[in-house]
């Protein structure tokens, strides 16, 4: 069993743009691939002419082991996708935001589980002063 969620679609792992937004860390809905981002090192076994490259995985423990094991490699990262996610353009100020939305997170940042109703307003209310 995995610590972290799979890839919602296995057969589009490794199928989306490598350019991703980040942060907005506060809630998701889809898990769509773990990545581990790569430097080319004189040592590497890979050939990659234009710079860093990722692998791209549909568990967590691939991409460890991957991460592990790969010359360059940085740790995991994982592709979500938010249909609704929040905004904070500065400071304290929160913004409930709709759409799709499609970021590179850190991985720990899955362990409260996908957004569920009404957890971005509960969150937002809480947040703002009265």
């Amino acid at each position: 069993m995995s610590k972290y969620p799979k890839a919602v679609v296995p057969t589009r792992v490794g199928e989306y743009p490598a350019l991703a937004k980040s942060g907005a860390g506060y809630f998701f809905d889809e898990v769509l691939e773990y990545r581990v981002w790569c430097h080319p090192t004189s040592d590497s076994t890979e050939d990659f002419d234009e710079g860093d490259y990722y692998y791209a995985f549909e568990t967590y423990e691939e991409a460890l082991a991957c991460s592990i094991e790969a010359p360059g490699a940085e740790e995991p990262l994982v592709l979500i996708r938010q249909w609704e996610w929040i905004n904070e353009p500065e400071s304290g100020k929160f913004i409930h935001e709709k759409g799709e939305r499609i970021a590179e997170w850190r991985v720990e940042w899955l362990e409260r589980g996908p957004r569920r109703p009404g957890e971005i307003e509960a969150f937002i209310k809480a947040k703002t002063p009265v």
